[in-house]
C-alpha cells in the first residue's frame, strides 16, 4: 500500500483509502495459503491411503491399518505435517469409539478437499454395505492419485505463464522508477492536484482490475475449470 500510495499519489494521506485494498489484498492471500495448503494435504493423504492400503493387503484390519498408516506418515513427513496431525486426530478418534466414517466425513468437511470427501462418502458407504475394503481403498488411491498428478500438470505447464504475470504486476512500477530517475519533475502535474488525483485515481482502478482478472484466469485455468 505504501508504493501503491508513492506511485500514484506521492502522499503518506493515500495509505489511509488504499488501506481496503490492503485487506482485500491479504484475504486473498489467505485464501490461496489455504488453498496450498489443502492441495499439500490432498497429496499426502494419497500417500496416507496408499499405506492403509499395503497394511490391509498384510492382513490388517481397517483401524489397525489406519493406526499403520498413521506411523508411517509421521516417519516420512514428520510429526509436524498436516497428515500426521490429522492420522493422530483418527487414531484418538478410534481410542474414544469414534467410526473411521466419521473421522473421515469431519476431515473433509474441515480441509474443504473435494477429494477427501469423495473417499469419506465412498468408505462410509463400504462399510455400511460390507463392501471389500481393500478394492475400495486401492480404487479411492488410483482415483486421488489421478486428481494430484492432473493438478501438478497444469499447475507446472501454467508455471511460467505465472512469472510473467507477476512480472508485468511489478512492470508499471519499474517504468515509472526508471522515468522519474532519467527524467525528474516529469510527472509532477500528475500529484497535488486534482486533476491529477482523478487521473492517477483511474489508472489505479485500471492497474488493479487487470491484477484480479490476470489471477481470476490463472485460478480457473489452475483448478482445470
Amino acid at each position: 500500500m505504501v508504493i501503491l500510495a508513492y506511485f500514484f499519489y506521492r502522499s503518506a494521506l493515500a495509505i489511509i483509502p488504499l488501506s481496503f485494498i490492503g485487506i482485500l489484498m491479504f484475504r486473498k492471500k489467505t485464501e490461496e495459503l489455504a488453498a496450498r495448503d489443502r492441495m499439500e494435504l490432498e497429496s499426502q493423504f494419497g500417500e496416507a491411503i496408499r499405506g492403509v492400503e499395503t497394511a490391509l493387503k498384510s492382513g490388517y484390519s481397517v483401524e489397525n491399518a489406519f493406526l499403520q498408516s498413521g506411523r508411517d506418515m509421521g516417519r516420512q513427513f514428520g510429526e509436524r505435517s498436516m497428515i500426521y496431525e490429522e492420522m493422530e486426530v483418527i487414531r484418538k478418534g478410534i481410542v474414544m469409539n469414534i467410526t473411521l466414517e466419521e473421522s473421515l466425513s469431519d476431515l473433509g468437511r474441515r480441509s474443504g478437499s473435494e477429494a477427501i470427501e469423495d473417499f469419506a462418502r465412498v468408505f462410509a458407504i463400504a462399510k455400511r454395505c460390507g463392501g471389500s475394503m481393500p478394492e475400495v481403498i486401492s480404487s479411492s488411491v488410483s482415483t486421488i492419485s489421478l486428481q494430484i498428478e492432473t493438478r501438478e500438470e497444469i499447475a507446472a505447464s501454467l508455471s511460467g505463464r505465472r512469472m510473467e504475470q507477476n512480472i508485468m504486476k511489478i512492470m508499471p512500477f519499474g517504468i515509472l522508477a526508471y522515468v522519474g530517475m532519467s527524467s525528474p519533475g516529469y510527472f509532477d502535474p500528475l500529484y497535488g492536484n486534482a486533476t491529477g488525483i482523478m487521473i492517477m485515481t483511474v489508472l489505479l482502478i485500471v492497474y488493479l482490475a487487470a491484477f484480479y482478472l490476470g489471477d481470476r484466469i490463472l485460478g480457473k485455468l489452475e483448478e482445470g475449470t
